[in-house]
């Protein structure tokens, strides 16, 4: 399934909401990823994604959101990975997500001071530590429970609204978008020639020349590793987590193999990878 998203309609719709409400929606795609209809983040939001590492944090998170989505219907709130409060709904077609409708930034009514203790303890990772975003996190809003179901119905109107003028649309997707799609899905599995060619009905000698297509001459086997080190890299940006840990998370049990692969790939092992972001940042 391809989607197709009318970024134009879509903007104005969300940008009016944000002028009459004052509160920020957005649009993701179903793998969580951001369509780029919204910029406009508030002040603590924007210093956390100048950074490399806030920004690839954001990036997770959202990934994240979408698939801890479990309520049965409508929104589901939670905190992201700063303490912020947000939510999420799925934009369905028959039965699968398009999109997700999303809306943020923002507090609850308790305590500000709780709150801000709650983000404090995530965010030891940030250059001068916590203290240097107190000042801009008491500048975000809070909203009553009352407040925010009455925007969550308002904005579930909305949903039903943009699908039935059509801002997002879906067509079929080739096999060579569907090869993709399922390694950005599948990649941390264990994953064969055989086990994909099964999982998409597309003959193995058919599947190998799809891989050569989508990775510019490479095998399949060089598409996958090289999917898994680009989740790599994301992860090993994330302050705590063992390089062991990133390896098994990106689907290679083998420490020492995945270093290896990773630094074939990336001219660096993992450790210097991590080191010299860090650095930049």
């Amino acid at each position: 399934m391809n989607i197709l998203f009318d970024q134009e309609q879509l903007l104005k719709l969300l940008t009016n909401l944000y002028v009459f409400t004052g509160m920020a929606a957005n649009i993701l795609d179903p793998q969580g990823r951001d369509i780029n209809l919204y910029e406009g983040h508030p002040p603590f939001c924007k210093a956390i994604n100048a950074l490399p590492e806030g920004h690839q944090r954001c990036v997770e998170c959202d990934a994240w959101k979408i698939r801890s989505y479990s309520a049965a219907k409508g929104f589901q709130f939670y905190r992201c990975h700063a303490g912020i409060c947000e939510a999420v709904m799925p934009l369905y077609d028959k039965n699968h997500p398009l999109a997700y409708l999303v809306f943020g930034c923002f507090l609850d009514s308790s305590p500000m001071e709780e709150q801000w203790a709650y983000s404090r303890a995530r965010l030891g990772w940030y250059p001068g530590g916590p203290e240097a975003l107190r000042d801009a996190f008491f500048q975000f809003r809070q909203y009553s429970p009352e407040e925010l179901r009455a925007y969550s119905e308002l904005l579930e109107a909305l949903a039903s609204y943009i699908q039935l003028k059509g801002m997002i649309l879906t067509t079929e997707q080739t096999d060579l978008q569907r090869l993709e799609h399922y390694l950005d899905q599948h990649y941390m599995e264990k994953l064969s020639l055989e086990s994909i060619s099964a999982e998409l009905h597309i003959g193995r000698t058919k599947l190998c020349r799809l891989a050569k297509e989508l990775s510019g001459g490479e095998t399949l086997s060089h598409l996958i590793a090289r999917r898994r080190i680009d989740a790599a890299k994301t992860l090993l940006l994330q302050n705590g987590l063992p390089i062991a840990a990133v390896a098994e998370a990106v689907g290679i049990n083998d420490y020492n193999y995945f270093s290896r692969v990773f630094r074939s790939l990336t001219g660096q092992t993992p450790r210097e990878f991590r080191k010299k972001r860090r650095h930049s940042a």
